[in-house]
């Protein structure tokens, strides 16, 4: 493990594998860096691979009050780390934040993104708009069990009776200690979840080449949501990988990447 201090001071932890031109990977709702590390092993024999703990989780610190832009400088604190300019590899939520960070100028060559959480019509229910407040009021009374069900049900849109199950799953009590992060990730999605077209400033900003990779079995709203911004961006590339869904499967997506990120 290393660590880099973002521009507020705060210290975001790493590890780095393999050699080559640098790849950054950006984890999703509920993950620190070794939810990345098995994609990370198959992308090192030919890059140097970045996994790292988003701020709030793992061996990261935090700092109040959140804001998405100190997230997007964490980022710019490991491209600065890997050289000055890398590309960049964002899961789900970590997607949108990879996208952010584009369209602010960040020194990122290339963008891969997997299954964004783009809500561009009414396909499936909108999150509630004052989500991340109700998470926040969930956390600070230290009901952060009831926090991870509300952001499984409301904003992810998981059945009640599926959430109800994982209740006593082995990996519960790891989400519920990543609970205060939700009101991060709703509040990097909140304006692009709205159910209407993606803001017009924020893909015409993205202008490098991004590959957008979705699941042939996820749902059609992800699959609108994908089309939607490769349609959008000015250098947009789409794939759609057969059998897959919203869970990544290193063996099937590494290559994929292998071949969009090589020089």
């Amino acid at each position: 493990m290393r660590t880099v201090i973002s521009k507020d001071d705060t210290s975001i932890a790493f590890d780095r594998l393999g050699e080559g031109s640098p790849i950054i990977l950006v984890s999703s709702a509920f993950n620190d860096r070794s939810a990345g590390a098995p994609l990370a092993q198959l992308l090192a024999s030919h890059f140097t691979v970045f996994t790292y703990d988003r701020r709030g989780r793992g061996d990261s610190g935090d700092k109040a009050p959140y804001a998405v832009d100190r997230e997007i400088e964490d980022l710019e604190a490991l491209i600065v780390e890997a050289g000055g300019s890398a590309s960049v590899f964002g899961y789900s939520s970590g997607a949108v934040l990879s996208l952010k960070a584009a369209a602010r100028g960040v020194a990122i060559t290339k963008l891969a993104l997997y299954e964004p959480p783009l809500i561009v019509d009414e396909s499936r229910p909108r999150p509630p708009e004052d989500l991340a407040a109700q998470l926040a009021e969930l956390i600070a009374a230290g009901r952060r069990g009831e926090a991870v069900e509300l952001f499984q049900t409301k904003g992810v849109g998981m059945p009640a009776e599926v959430v109800a199950q994982l209740r006593h799953a082995p990996f519960r009590p790891a989400l519920e200690a990543m609970a205060h992060t939700l009101v991060y990730e709703m509040t990097i999605l909140r304006d692009i979840q709205l159910g209407k077209p993606l803001p017009t400033k924020l893909v015409s900003s993205v202008v490098i080449p991004t590959l957008v990779v979705d699941g042939g079995q996820s749902p059609a709203w992800m699959h609108k949501g994908a089309e939607t911004l490769v349609d959008s961006l000015p250098k947009g590339q789409h794939r759609r990988l057969k059998d897959q869904t919203h869970d990544i499967v290193p063996q099937i997506l590494a290559p994929v990447l292998e071949e969009f990120f090589v020089d």
